[in-house]
């Protein structure tokens, strides 16, 4: 039934949307909703999503029609949705496509059917210093080595343009998919794993080759890029976020593709090698002695005829790597992330430079088929002792964050948790090594920071996965592209500030599925009546919107062994 009082939807003039979480209809139209709208703020009772222009554009490239958008509205809506809402999601989803570049020849063509809007364009500075001079009213030959300059202009406009130009097809490689790993395991991709490739391949058309594949952490995104690698067959650079993940791409394109040793290359700040699959880092990448030199590590983007550049985690993807990925459009670009998210508003930057998400799935549906492990997150308050309290009223914002998230009241949780958990395989991580190296003395446990040399950093990792020990301390080197399949405790001290890609992040070390079916374990130590626990409700808004909720404990009902009664919420 339309507009019906018991509906869990209000949507609001203002393009927000409150959804309200008590409501028997709450997880379908939070599923729904989440397609094409942005959660902001997750309060108990009511949730608040913001549909905006990127939004909108995401949904819009992944095949999502205006009238669906507005359908689901109207569906789990209280009230009638306003007017100027519907129409707004009309007129900017139809702005998607609405302008494109093909290439006819060695001319790269900007085009629109609508010579007004080519009008306007021409008259944008923006946009205008790219255009190398009008075909017509409805065409403007651009600049051929300002393809990406010329997208990111007319994004910031609010004209995503359709890259219809085309890519070089790079040298060629036999890459091939096992169905046998090394160790003569069966292999094969997953459902979803299969309708990813396909969404990005969009049947070797100029529709796909660039564009983002989202899928939370231990469903095998790496899996997806390999699968990828194999349908274009062409050598392929792969940016990743450290020697350890660069080294976890190798092993994997060893064990699951026909490729051999010598034809995979690490780049890093221990070897430099150049062959036709080239793994290395945003480090090394963004390396340089001085800011007023250039980028020594660039010419590895040209160096080699690639036809496939994929970034992991490319929600991390740095500035420079954004200016030099503008001046390579004509290569095909694959994004892999768990969380579009970025703190810093780039969003924008990623669709137009790599290219629109082309596939996404919720977590819990992953879940609910049992491809991730299910996981219950509990967020432990914990108050400041009287000194600290002080102390932490006096001080600047920053250091105020700072000394919450150093609590040291926090450390005897840490170490009831860890006896509630005696056979488990648990991660403890944290933002601040002061603060770790507390945790690691008080427990004797090993740690890893950045610090960590390479061969101590794997060491300890192949230790951890073989069960040779049990616990280990990470600082936020253990965020990103760590391979720990049977880990399923996460106890995180601290925190960067307000991150959701963090906090998600974190989660996903610990979701690959365990073979006994247990449950994964996520808790977060946050200073009561603190800016940290303000930043913690910003942190946890990704994962509220993919069907996660926090239960919130006070820390005596940790330290009392009440946790175990009263279980996850």
């Amino acid at each position: 039934m339309q507009y019906a009082a018991h509906n869990p939807l209000i949507a609001q003039s203002d393009h927000t949307v409150l959804l309200e979480v008590d409501n028997p209809r709450y997880a379908e139209a939070r599923d729904g909703l989440a397609r094409f709208a942005e959660l902001v703020k997750s309060p108990e009772h009511f949730h608040t999503y913001r549909i905006s222009a990127l939004s909108l554009w995401n949904a819009a490239s992944a095949g999502m029609k205006a009238d669906e958008m507005i359908e689901i509205l109207v569906r789990f809506s209280k009230y009638e949705v306003p007017e100027n809402v519907r129409r707004e999601i009309q007129e900017y989803v139809a702005r998607y496509g609405r302008v494109w570049l093909e290439r006819r020849g060695d001319a790269l063509v900007l085009v629109s059917q609508d010579p007004s809007l080519m009008e306007e364009i021409e008259r944008a500075r923006e946009a205008s210093r790219f255009l190398q001079g009008r075909l017509s009213d409805r065409e403007f030959q651009v600049l051929p080595h300002m393809r990406g300059h010329i997208k990111q202009a007319l994004i910031h406009l609010g004209f995503p343009v359709e890259d219809l130009a085309g890519y070089v097809e790079g040298a060629p490689l036999d890459i091939q998919v096992r169905s046998l790993t090394l160790s003569q395991r069966p292999f094969h991709l997953r459902t979803y794993q299969q309708d990813a490739v396909d969404a990005f391949y969009a049947g070797g058309s100029a529709r796909g080759g660039s564009g983002v594949i989202a899928l939370p952490c231990g469903a095998g995104k790496t899996i997806v890029g390999i699968a990828i690698m194999s349908r274009f067959r062409t050598h392929t650079l792969i940016l990743a976020t450290s020697i350890t993940a660069v080294r976890q791409w190798k092993r994997e394109l060893l064990d699951k593709t026909n490729l051999t040793e010598d034809q995979i290359g690490e780049y890093s700040g221990e070897m430099k090698e150049s062959r036709p699959v080239t793994v290395t880092t945003y480090n090394i990448m963004t390396y340089r002695r001085r800011k007023t030199q250039e980028f020594p590590h660039f010419e590895l983007f040209t160096k080699m005829n690639w036809g496939l550049i994929l970034y992991d985690e490319v929600h991390l993807l740095p500035a420079p790597v954004f200016r030099v990925t503008a001046e390579i459009q004509a290569c095909r670009r694959l994004g892999l992330t768990a969380t579009l998210v970025r703190e810093d508003g780039c969003e924008c930057d990623v669709f137009s430079l790599i290219g629109p998400k082309r596939y996404d799935v919720p977590w819990k549906e992953l879940e609910r088929q049992g491809w991730i492990a299910s996981a219950g997150c509990m967020e432990v308050r914990v108050p400041l002792p009287p000194p600290l309290r002080v102390e932490y009223s006096l001080a600047e914002k920053r250091e105020k964050f700072r000394l919450a998230s150093e609590n040291e009241a926090k450390l005897p949780v840490v170490r009831t948790l860890l006896e509630r958990h005696p056979d488990d395989l648990v991660l403890i991580i944290g933002q601040y090594l002061r603060q770790l190296d507390a945790v690691a003395r008080l427990l004797g446990c090993p740690m890893i920071t950045g610090s960590t040399r390479s061969v101590e950093r794997d060491r300890l990792y192949e230790d951890f996965r073989r069960g040779r020990i049990r616990r280990l301390i990470v600082s936020k080197v253990g965020n990103f592209s760590v391979d720990l399949p049977d880990a399923n405790v996460l106890i995180q001290v601290s925190g960067t500030f307000g991150s959701r890609q963090e906090e998600a992040q974190r989660l996903g070390r610990i979701l690959r599925p365990k073979d006994d079916q247990r449950q994964a374990h996520f808790y977060s130590l946050v200073s009561r009546d603190s800016n940290e626990q303000d930043f913690s409700a910003k942190r946890q808004l990704f994962l509220t919107e993919q069907g996660y909720s926090y239960s919130i404990r006070d820390v005596s009902e940790v330290l009392q062994g009440e946790t175990a009664a009263v279980g996850f919420a």
